[in-house]
């Protein structure tokens, strides 16, 4: 009989329950017993939905960061944080985000903010971890205390348990070792503690553990493929059964590797490797069970059942009780539940598929393969209605979009002059000082905001009134920037919900979901739009409030975008045709708004692209072609431009020393970048790599609330100007603001603008 099982649920609750507890108790509104009581219904709730499964998951719940999580349980902590003496969960909320709650602060002189670890993509998705560190002296000690109580919680319930860990060699390559410290060096005492786990889980009862090793589909070079080997034939001994994981992309030259580590079993993600399939079958040994991810759990189309089907009844047949099929991934990264959705139109509603929809797909794949295909014959015939429907539908399809992109010459990306004459022309145009100073683009979205929004949606507050309130909040945005006298100012963006969602309900091609949520990183939850269709633009979507704040002030206001390889990369994107067609088509659609920006006299315009570089295929022989349509696609947008019109863009929480030269072919006029919480590591790459244009690295860690000195954002440019000349340097937070309070923005800013005339002056 084939096992069902799932590698990971979306932890945040189908109502963001886990990210309004959160913020509650960091606020100091609740307790933190109350905070873990909400975390327990929430793990209870979850494993009720999973109950159809044969192998639940247990431990991928996180109150912020699954690979945080592991840092803990290995009892590797920054010295930071090591005299910590109140609860653990506040010293771990201390590492995710660098304070906890304001009440243990208050009551505890020991509490007090220290830096946040730094934080970067999950590879190539929309999720940030808490980046492990390590250096030479880096000792690990058991603590499995937190996965414990979640297997005590799920055996009282009556769940049929697996275990999830993060597997010790992504951990270590997950990792940043501090100090020129050599991190495979570490790999002996990791593992004598994962052992420990594995022997301690093994006591309590656990016969099956999942251990994810996603960086099985990079490219792994001899030494890491021996760790791999030198891991695996250590854990060999303990009595419990492994099962070990790999997803997002294809093993490739991995394969012969994963397929015989001694564990009872693999997992590859079969949505992205069905290619490999029929290799690994003639290399995996017979007693070994192989898990295949059948249903994709990083986007929300149905699954063609029948497809999959067709190639997966004889591997059924061949394989027998030693066949697995689950999600292609952790739920994680795609919405709870489809049937929340009163507000999507029938057809739209009928060709997606969300957590648990995907937990039905798999339990008709298995009664299927258990006892025939005419056993849900029912399920089949709807499931090929819907896909007919969506591929027949005349609402995906639009001509007029499929010329334009074929229309498309390498002229359309190209800017009228070099930046060196550019540069000149806009230097004389907008008078900025040195070090100029400005932010990413958005200020804090406060309870006014969202109510107003609240009321406008649901039609209690009409077109003229909400137009009011968003302008009151611009108004209020542009008087505390000219109080704090930054030199290039934003609007602020209090009309727009999200970075992306506000694009998306303005273009057509795209639909939206209620409560269509997925976590990003900690209490952060994005609603991505789904892109179904051929994308166009309307009318002007931000000209109007851009304008309205440039009428306020006699000082320069920047018009904020989000770029095209963003939009795609933070969307559900269709699945019907490749995504560089999708991205261009995008970026024919901000290219207008760029040039009616211009046409209204907007002189600066940021076009941010802080996904850029998380959509990079997962092995870098594939990188060039991603990187040349994703290049091209920003400059499609940005260059139809004259030359005294200033483009910026924007990036952040991405490690990109190695595409510097692709970031570089941008050609964007400024480029902001994430640099405080890696203490301008991100910048050695300029040690050695003479970025031509002007760049502004963030010295701002808007992602904790603990508020920068003027002190250390001077020490931080003054790192900066060590590699780049202060005349190309900008000074600006690392990411927009509209995460953080009034009473936090002020205070950092302040100290920003102070820092930036110390430095000014000193030049």
């Amino acid at each position: 009989m084939t096992t069902i099982h799932n590698l990971g649920f979306p932890r945040i609750g189908a109502k963001r329950e886990l990210k309004f507890a959160l913020e509650s108790y960091w606020k100091g509104e609740i307790s933190l017993d109350e905070l873990k009581r909400l975390g327990s219904s929430l793990r209870q709730r979850h494993w009720n939905n999973q109950s159809g499964l044969d192998l639940v998951p247990v431990g991928d719940f996180s109150f912020y960061d699954q690979v945080l999580d592991m840092s803990f349980t290995l009892g590797n902590l920054p010295d930071r944080v090591r005299d910590f003496h109140g609860d653990p969960l506040d010293n771990y909320f201390r590492v995710a985000r660098g304070r906890s709650a304001q009440s243990v602060h208050e009551n505890h002189t020991c509490c007090g903010g220290v830096a946040a670890g730094e934080m970067t993509k999950w590879f190539d998705t929309n999720y940030h971890y808490i980046v492990p560190e390590f250096n030479a002296t880096t000792e690990f000690k058991l603590d499995a205390s937190r996965l414990l109580a979640q297997l005590a919680e799920a055996k009282q319930q009556g769940v049929k348990a697996k275990p999830v860990i993060i597997g010790p060699v992504t951990y270590l390559a997950l990792g940043k070792a501090k100090e020129n410290a050599d991190k495979l060096a570490l790999l002996p005492s990791l593992l004598a503690v994962y052992s420990q786990l594995l022997h301690t889980l093994s006591e309590h009862g656990i016969e099956w553990v999942q251990i994810d090793e996603p960086i099985l589909v990079t490219e792994l070079n001899t030494d890491w493929q021996h760790a791999f080997n030198l891991a695996y034939h250590q854990l060999k001994p303990c009595r419990i059964k492994i099962l070990v994981t790999s997803y997002f992309g294809q093993l490739q030259d991995n394969l012969y590797l994963a397929a015989n580590l001694p564990v009872a079993g693999l997992h590859i993600d079969a949505v992205n490797d069905h290619e490999d399939l029929r290799r690994l079958l003639n290399l995996i040994p017979q007693h070994k069970v192989l898990s295949l991810g059948v249903v994709n759990g990083r986007n929300i189309w149905k699954t063609d059942l029948n497809a999959v089907l067709d190639w997966l009844e004889p591997l059924a047949e061949r394989l027998g009780d030693k066949l697995w099929i689950a999600p292609s991934c952790s739920l994680l990264h795609v919405p709870v539940d489809l049937n929340n959705e009163q507000k999507l139109d029938v057809d739209m509603k009928s060709w997606l598929a969300f957590a648990l929809q995907k937990l039905d797909e798999l339990q008709v794949l298995a009664k299927a393969l258990r006892h025939g295909r005419d056993s849900v014959k029912e399920e089949l015939t709807a499931n090929q209605s819907a896909l007919a429907a969506r591929r027949n539908s005349t609402r995906v399809t639009n001509p007029v979009v499929q010329n334009a992109v074929a229309a498309i010459t390498t002229k359309l990306g190209a800017r009228q002059s070099s930046y060196t004459i550019r540069a000149a022309k806009q230097a004389t145009l907008l008078q900025l000082p040195t070090y100029p100073t400005t932010t990413i683009g958005s200020f804090p979205q406060t309870a006014e905001i969202r109510h107003a929004r609240s009321e406008f949606k649901s039609g209690k507050l009409d077109d003229a009134g909400y137009k009011a309130a968003m302008q009151a909040e611009i108004a209020r945005s542009v008087r505390e920037q000219e109080t704090l006298d930054l030199d290039v100012l934003v609007h602020g963006e209090a009309e727009r919900n999200d970075m992306v969602e506000y694009f998306g309900e303005q273009l057509d091609g795209y639909a939206f979901s209620q409560f269509g949520w997925v976590q990003s990183y900690g209490s952060r939850c994005v609603k991505p739009p789904i892109l179904f269709g051929d994308i166009s633009r309307p009318k002007a979507m931000t000209v109007e409030w851009t304008s309205y704040a440039q009428s306020l002030t006699k000082k320069p206001m920047k018009g904020m975008l989000t770029g095209p390889v963003t939009i795609l990369n933070w969307s559900f994107v269709r699945d019907d045709q490749p995504r560089s067609v999708s991205c261009q088509q995008l970026a024919l659609a901000i290219r207008e708004e760029v040039q009616d920006l211009e046409k209204a006299g907007v002189r600066i315009i940021q076009i941010d692209e802080a996904a850029l570089r998380e959509g990079l295929p997962l092995r870098k022989a594939e990188w060039k072609n991603y990187l040349d349509w994703a290049i091209e696609s920003f400059r499609i947008t940005a260059n139809g431009v004259t030359d005294t019109t200033q483009i910026h863009t924007h990036m952040c929480y991405s490690e990109f020393n190695d595409i510097i030269s692709a970031i570089a072919d941008m050609d964007a006029d400024v480029i902001t970048i994430e640099t405080s919480r890696s203490d301008m590591e991100l910048l050695d790459v300029f040690d050695s790599f003479n970025y031509p244009n002007e760049i502004g690295p963030g010295v701002y860690d808007i992602h904790s609330p603990n508020i920068p000195t003027k002190e250390d954002i001077v020490q931080l440019m003054r790192k900066a100007a060590e590699r780049i000349p202060g005349e190309r340097l900008w000074v600006n937070p690392d990411c927009g603001l509209k995460t953080r309070q009034w009473a936090e923005v002020l205070p950092a800013l302040t100290n920003m603008v102070a820092a930036a005339k110390e430095l000014r002056a000193a030049a």
